[in-house]
């Protein structure tokens, strides 16, 4: 417990003296966010914000989870597909800074990469780790071999959750604090699992590089993850799903960010479908911000749905391994 309290505890401190500096030097360089024009009318103000602050929280992550791992490979896994993934989505805010617009990469890049992620996620977690083809079931305590669709399920795990939390970094601190609650309940299930203190040590780094990360990020954001942030974040989650076991679980545990994506989904399927739009604004906490509620009204209850969900998730988890 103590190795896992002081690296998460480093990783905050990390984030917190480096973030400044950070700041200062994106500002210089005039690395700032680019705003939809269809967006809402509040967020052109946030134009030319510093962006790409992901770098931050995954060195903050990064220095005392490789001092003080034992690189078992259900961690070496996660931390690799995190790495590739805020990579991924570095090489996307680059190209939206150098083209001076919201587009970044091509979704068929997108598409060919995070399907060589999960492969690469795939391999160590069945190959490396020993894990079986199969999905587990904890509402019910059992088990479905999947066989050879399993990395197909993989993909679908990291393609969804990097997806849902990048649907999530909408408004100051959204995204950072949801993903450090559902990662807060990963400490608990790694800890109570037995043989996966890398994962909690893992995990206790990314919850203190995002608690870190918020005190700059929190309304008003004096910088914004980007997509290094939310799509490495999500690619954090969807190997620790996937490590412990719990990738139909996470349903549950990530619930904010499912409720995000869904409403994307039902969007965009009955606009095509019936030319109307359920939402005033996709995803869902646009919605509520075309309806004047304050951003930070929306944030904190974002937040408090997130623990509510983590909380169930982790419950049920802790039952089934009782």
């Amino acid at each position: 417990m103590g190795e896992v309290l002081i690296a998460g505890t480093a990783s905050l401190l990390i984030c917190m003296f480096l973030s400044p500096k950070f700041i200062a030097f994106l500002r210089q360089r005039e690395f700032g966010q680019h705003i939809r024009e269809e967006g809402p009318e509040g967020h052109h103000v946030k134009a030319g914000t510093p962006t790409m602050g992901g770098i931050i929280i995954f060195i903050a992550v990064s220095v005392p989870f490789l001092i003080m791992s034992d690189y078992d490979w259900r961690a070496v896994g996660v931390f690799g597909t995190g790495i590739a993934c805020a990579l991924l989505g570095f090489a996307d805010d680059y190209t939206k800074i150098v083209k001076r617009r919201s587009l970044g990469l091509r979704a068929r890049t997108k598409l060919i990469v995070t399907i060589l992620i999960s492969v690469g996620l795939w391999w160590i977690a069945h190959y490396k780790a020993g894990l079986p083809h199969s999905i587990r079931l904890h509402v019910v305590d059992a088990s479905i071999d999947v066989g050879v669709f399993y990395p197909v399920i993989v993909y679908l795990v990291v393609a969804g959750t990097s997806s849902g939390v990048n649907l999530t970094d909408g408004l100051d601190g959204l995204a950072g604090g949801c993903a450090a609650i559902v990662l807060l309940a990963y400490i608990g299930i790694t800890f109570i699992t037995p043989g996966q203190q890398d994962l909690s040590l893992l995990s206790a780094c990314l919850v203190g590089g995002c608690v870190g990360f918020l005190w700059f990020n929190a309304f008003p954001a004096t910088i914004f993850m980007g997509d290094t942030g939310s799509l490495g974040l999500g690619g954090m989650l969807a190997g620790l799903a996937v490590m412990t076991r719990t990738e139909i679980l996470l349903i549950i545990l990530g619930g904010i960010f499912v409720i995000e994506a869904l409403s994307v989904v039902i969007q965009v399927f009955s606009f095509q479908t019936f030319r109307k739009r359920v939402f005033l604004m996709a995803p869902i906490h646009h919605h509520f911000e075309l309806m004047a509620w304050s951003e930070t009204k929306i944030i904190l209850r974002f937040w408090i749905i997130a623990a509510i969900f983590a909380a169930i998730g982790f419950t049920i988890y802790q039952q089934s391994v009782a």
